[in-house]
């Protein structure tokens, strides 16, 4: 494969910017699936509470000034597009700017730590699908490998539980517990792919690194959707919560692991709706922030992008998994079976 590239795309989710985009957006994120249309009117209303108003747009906005600031420090001269799979700026539009600003090849860093399905796969897919659609002329896209064991990714964490654990009162801190958060996904879904392992990987990594013993620490599971007779990963984030009141546990810190910034999922389930079942239990909760921008993070991305345009660079990862590919097998991390309506 040529280390040759003329440009980095940032590959995201996407999210509602105001209200009147909240259903189209929903719409198109659910296209396809088995979600009753109750539930996105549920999850519809999440938005309304903000306003109809996404951070992660802004979010990627934030990443990209820091990525451009720490490319720039360390000699990388490629300029940063953004496409998203659900909301503008759609992938589409932005392959047919990155061609017509003749771009031929690029690599793509997907705003997703783990592997699965939708986390993956289907990112690679949207890709393929973006760039039949804009036809001739459209770049080459070569996806960053997945970096759930990245010593730098286990940093970032870190850092934002360290934070975390100074709001809670200094004779408390040996007795808190940590919830590790992660988007639950079919069982299906996960029955084909590495997404809870690799997860268990990465909330072991962080709270080894804090001094955490297994006792006080779980990986716990949020933001499930579709049909509730369809098994999804589990123990659901408030159920958990209820346990440890039962345990008399007295203060926990939420981690939400499995995402990269403090989006909608992060800011409704857990800042809105686990903090009130805390309030109501009488559990004293604090939320770590998720990487965003936090140095480690950035710098991740940017040796990410360095093992890739220069040979014989080193490949960070810790664990028994060691370093994932580059290119994903034609197998890897299927679309789950869909069950009859």
């Amino acid at each position: 494969m040529s280390n040759s590239y003329d440009a980095l795309l940032i590959v995201s989710f996407g999210g509602p910017e105001r209200r009147e985009d909240v259903i189209p957006f929903l719409e198109n994120v659910l296209r396809g699936r088995n979600v009753p249309r109750e539930r996105m009117l549920e999850v519809a209303e999440h938005y309304y509470h903000f306003d109809g108003v996404s951070p992660i747009n802004a979010q990627i906005r934030e990443l990209i000034a820091a990525l451009r600031t720490e490319l720039d420090a360390h000699g990388i001269d490629l300029p940063i597009y953004w496409g998203n799979r659900n909301w503008h700026p759609l992938l589409p539009d932005t392959l047919r700017e990155m061609r017509e600003a003749g771009i031929r090849r690029a690599l793509a860093f997907v705003t997703a730590a783990y592997s699965s399905y939708s986390s993956c796969r289907q990112y690679r897919e949207n890709i393929a699908a973006a760039r039949q659609e804009v036809g001739e002329g459209a770049p080459e896209i070569d996806k960053l490998r997945v970096f759930f064991n990245h010593p730098r990714f286990i940093e970032a964490n870190a850092d934002r539980v360290r934070s975390a654990l100074a709001q809670i009162p200094a004779e408390r801190r040996d007795s808190t517990h940590l919830a590790f958060t992660a988007h639950s996904i079919p069982q299906s879904m996960a029955d084909t792919s590495d997404y809870e392992a690799q997860l268990r990987e990465t909330t072991r990594f962080v709270a080894e690194s804090l001094g955490i013993p297994e006792e006080r620490r779980a990986l716990v599971y949020q933001s499930r959707s579709g049909r509730p007779t369809d098994p999804w990963l589990e123990p659901d984030i408030a159920d958990h919560l209820r346990a440890l009141h039962e345990r008399q546990v007295r203060d926990v810190v939420i981690v939400p692991i499995g995402f990269l910034s403090d989006h909608m999922e992060v800011l409704f389930d857990l800042d809105v709706e686990a903090k009130e079942e805390c309030e109501k239990l009488g559990l004293n909760m604090v939320r770590a922030g998720t990487v965003g921008t936090h140095p480690e993070f950035v710098a991740m991305i940017r040796e990410l992008i360095e093992e890739r345009i220069h040979s014989g660079s080193g490949r960070a990862a810790i664990g028994q998994y060691g370093p994932r590919v580059d290119v994903c097998p034609a197998s890897c991390c299927p679309a789950p079976a869909r069950r009859p309506t």
